[in-house]
């Protein structure tokens, strides 16, 4: 079936919610009660990017940042050619080995980075894209019994 614009992607609607949990709150309740949900879609909709800034950038920042990262990185590859190690310290060599040369190469990679924005962007933050509203839609053979069965949801509350 395909979409039209009377019946949008996803089937016709059979909820409006403010937030994510709520719209999957709704679809977990329709699977409590044996709804078949493969026929239930979640559309956000008036779509947003909010980004959160969750501190200062610096030299040492970025630095220790890229060196942390590194590291873990070369312990793993440390980790990976201790495996063919013929004895104890030899392992114990390749691990510090992988460590401490990601270590290096990460802080070189962070310096390198946060040299490249020239100051532009000196602050960390996340980021993620957000709906104004989460609408549930449904197939339009089962979009009455969706319907029934979410009114029982709204209240029980």
């Amino acid at each position: 079936m395909s979409a039209s614009v009377s019946m949008p992607l996803g089937g016709v609607q059979v909820g409006s919610y403010e937030n994510y949990q709520q719209a999957q709150r709704a679809v977990d309740f329709l699977s409590d009660e044996k709804f078949p949900v493969e026929n239930v879609t979640i559309i956000g909709s008036d779509l947003r990017m909010v980004e959160r800034v969750t501190g200062r950038l610096s030299w040492g920042r970025a630095i220790g940042a890229g060196a942390a990262s590194g590291a873990w990185f070369g312990l793993f590859v440390g980790l990976l050619l201790g495996i063919f190690a013929p004895d104890g310290s030899s392992w114990v060599g390749s691990v510090v080995t992988g460590l401490l040369i990601g270590l290096v190469f990460g802080a070189v990679f962070g310096a390198v980075g946060y040299s490249a924005t020239r100051g532009q962007r000196d602050f960390t933050s996340t980021s993620q894209v957000v709906a104004g509203r989460y609408d549930l839609m449904c197939h339009p053979q089962s979009a009455e019994q969706a319907r029934a069965a979410l009114a029982r949801l709204s209240l029980r509350g």
